[in-house]
């Protein structure tokens, strides 16, 4: 459905990207993942034709943005940065004047819609009565009225309360299971990346340093939170034994490693062990293994 092939963009002497690439399958949600700067929102904006990249294009359900952006871009809908909205105009008012920019208003569409977003009550106050949460609905509002089949989200839960991010999170797992439409968003979130993307991309300084499956992200290492008095001595000998140091507190064992048996060495050897427990590697692991 979407695939990105060789973005490469650089603003001043500054590389922006760096020949990113990733594919995005039909009903899939998929995660943009990097530190500020890294080149997420660069990226969006070449997909929305907002930027012009210096190389590469960006292909949607067959048709290149670069090539003919409006025949592309009827198939998606998308938050980009701070969604902005006419403040002393009805929520109402703005859906049919921002609709009418693209094409016909369809007033049942938008009630429903209005009505999928939990919006009914206030559509018809001022926006500038809105709060943060109500105006990020709208703009989820306005980016569904075309029927896309591509979703685009810069940032979507940026300013929510935890409230509001699970009712994002369902929102967007409903879309997917209802209509199968494929998502794409960037969030420093990583526990809801985690919970609801299927595949992810880290970017660092521009360049894709990672690309793949959440669900293959814990891989076959096995790790394990540690604590030990002290702690120099008890990692030379599980060091000797094998085991790796993540960060002080966490390690790597080797497959055949029982645990049981180093924890007794460890006591044998008079190291205090107060704790080592499995854990699962979260992409929070990853990400910050990686940007690190």
């Amino acid at each position: 459905m979407l695939d990105v092939r060789n973005l490469s963009k650089q603003f001043g002497k500054k590389p922006a990207l760096e020949e990113v690439s990733f594919q995005v399958g039909e009903g899939q949600i998929y995660g943009l993942l990097g530190h500020n700067g890294a080149g997420k929102s660069t990226t969006l904006g070449i997909i929305l034709g907002m930027v012009e990249p210096d190389q590469g294009e960006a292909i949607i359900n067959g048709v290149s943005v670069q090539k003919k952006r409006a025949s592309a871009l009827r198939q998606v809908g998308s938050i980009f940065e701070s969604p902005c909205f006419y403040e002393y105009l009805s929520g109402w008012e703005n859906l049919r004047i921002l609709s009418n920019y693209s094409g016909p208003f369809d007033k049942k569409a938008t009630e429903e819609i209005v009505g999928r977003v939990g919006l009914t009550e206030r559509i018809g106050s001022k926006v500038r009565t809105y709060s943060h949460g109500m105006r990020q609905r709208l703009a989820l509002a306005q980016a569904l009225l075309p029927m896309p089949m591509v979703l685009l989200l810069d940032e979507p839960t940026d300013g929510l309360d935890p409230e509001g991010i699970k009712w994002f999170r369902d929102f967007i797992l409903g879309l997917r299971r209802e209509r199968g439409m494929t998502v794409v968003f960037n969030s420093h979130l990583l526990a809801e990346v985690e919970q609801m993307c299927d595949r992810v991309a880290i970017l660092k300084g521009g360049k894709r340093v990672f690309e793949g499956k959440v669900a293959s992200v814990g891989g076959d290492e096995r790790l394990f939170d540690v604590d030990l008095d002290p702690w120099e001595e008890g990692m030379r000998f599980l060091e000797l034994q094998g085991c790796r140091m993540i960060r002080k507190g966490r390690i790597s064992i080797p497959p055949e490693a029982d645990p049981a048996i180093l924890v007794a060495a460890l006591v044998g050897i008079r190291v205090r062990v107060s704790a080592f427990s499995p854990i699962r590697r979260s992409l929070e692991d990853l990400y910050l293994e990686i940007t690190r």
